[in-house]
């Protein structure tokens, strides 16, 4: 069997605003904190892990906190991120508190087969609710405000935005070993979106190009995402798809230790910037399940500069 990812790992999008970013994934979205650390290549910067109650590989949505302008939108970026709930009825939950609570959100519709709800946090990150048909394993989180059945299950499908398909399909292809499934017109009205499955696919292991060659490149500040992340299992794994990148002359970081997980980052033609990621060892590995996120975790390699990083980074409230 051909090497495969097995889905979404995690998205990792940039805020100039990390308090407030806490307030809308935590108290709007009802995600939990699993980790509050550092960004390992600039230890002034939080880097904020969201996710389920088990913190479970494919729910993460995490945030760099960079002082910077807004994003310039346009192509050549991730133009939309899909977060998973259970149902149709869940969706008008969400439409509803989203009304209530003044939050930018457009109708339910159906988008790809699949009834959504696109909207954007405050700093314009673009998201996508998404009824997953309630087939994906559920882990709630039992402090979130939002009741557990309406709750976000994880991250998919992921959007996004190039000028050119075909060097792009090459690399998902014949690198990545995702396969082409089906297209449909752009919300936008701007373009057709081809879509790309992994390994058994569905919306937690699909990716979403546009293809919109009349945009301007995209800048990316706030409100943008900076990259995605594909799991792999374990790091063996993970020691293929290195070999793999190099067979095909594909120029990459090489295999990262990021402590909570192992990755391997490289760019598409487009130039936008894919991980992949193992799913283990998770966030458990340096605190324990029930209280994650609730201090600054720091990995070993950082942990004798604790108190020069602390001292650098602002109160989150």
């Amino acid at each position: 069997m051909s090497l495969q990812l097995t889905g979404i790992h995690h998205l990792t999008a940039i805020t100039a605003n990390a308090p407030e970013n806490l307030r809308f994934y935590t108290q709007t979205l009802g995600m939990r904190l699993v980790k509050k650390t550092v960004n390992q290549d600039d230890t002034s910067a939080y880097h904020l892990f969201y996710a389920d109650g088990q913190a479970t590989p494919g729910t993460d949505l995490t945030f760099f906190d960079w002082p910077v302008q807004p994003e310039g939108r346009g192509t050549h970026s991730i133009s939309r991120t899909g977060l998973r709930v259970g149902s149709r009825d869940s969706l008008a939950w969400w439409k509803s508190r989203f009304d209530q609570l003044k939050v930018k959100s457009e109708a339910v519709t159906e988008i790809d087969g699949r009834a959504s709800l696109d909207f954007e946090d405050g700093e314009g990150q673009r998201l996508r609710l998404i009824d997953d048909g309630g087939l994906a394993p559920s882990h709630p989180w039992d402090r979130s405000p939002v009741p557990a059945e309406h709750q976000i299950r994880g991250l998919g499908p992921i959007t996004m935005s190039v000028p050119d398909l075909a060097t792009t399909a090459a690399v998902l292809e014949e690198v990545m070993n995702m396969t082409r499934a089906r297209q449909y017109p752009s919300p936008d009205g701007i373009g057709d979106v081809h879509v790309f499955s992994m390994g058994k696919g569905g919306p937690a292991a699909e990716l979403h190009v546009a293809v919109q060659p009349g945009l301007p490149a995209a800048r990316q500040g706030a409100g943008a995402v900076h990259h995605v992340a594909f799991r792999a299992p374990d790091v063996a794994t993970l020691h293929e798809w290195t070999e793999r990148l190099q067979t095909f002359r594909l120029p990459s970081s090489g295999e990262v230790e990021r402590y909570y997980f192992r990755s391997l980052y490289f760019r598409e033609p487009n130039g936008i910037l894919f991980e992949i990621a193992t799913d283990g060892p998770g966030f458990a590995v340096d605190e324990p399940m029930e209280t994650l996120g609730e201090g600054l975790s720091l990995p070993p390699f950082l942990e004798h500069k604790r108190s020069q990083i602390e001292a650098r980074l602002k109160p989150l409230v």
